[in-house]
């Protein structure tokens, strides 16, 4: 493991938030990200379905957009939302987890611009995607 991925997965651990929703940073190189979060009863947005809440979908959307940010090669340091749209195109699949995949493709001297999409075991129809910009303490 390397130890970009070591301290995110830190960083990620210690945020109360993202440890209550279990979200596992699965991967993380070169503006790269990919954080799982399971089905969890507690997060259910509407009882007669099961279907998660979109505010957890958005929470890791969010986290994985930061985290592939974190680990582009040109980022020195740390990074905080500045703009983030998340469209959302179906309802989640009760029971079963949600896997968001970040990239940030560009990044310039103060903002790092993202797209993610967030899938349940449908590869074929994403649950949400998203772009952003985000901050960038540093470029290297």
């Amino acid at each position: 493991m390397t130890d970009k991925l070591k301290l995110a997965r830190q960083f990620i651990e210690a945020i109360p938030h993202s440890r209550d929703l279990g979200m596992e940073l699965t991967e993380m190189a070169d503006g790269i990200a990919v954080i799982s979060m399971p089905y969890d009863a507690r997060l259910i947005g509407d009882p007669e379905t099961g279907v998660i809440s979109g505010g957890a979908v958005s929470a890791v959307m969010d986290t994985c957009c930061g985290a592939a940010v974190m680990s582009h090669p040109s980022n020195a340091g740390g990074t905080a939302t500045i703009d983030l749209r998340i469209d959302y195109m179906r309802a989640a699949t009760p029971g079963q987890a949600i896997v968001t995949r970040a990239h940030c493709y560009h990044i310039t001297r103060s903002v790092a611009f993202v797209r993610a999409t967030a899938m349940d075991d449908d590869t074929e129809n994403p649950v949400a995607t998203a772009t952003g910009a985000f901050t960038v303490e540093g470029k290297l």
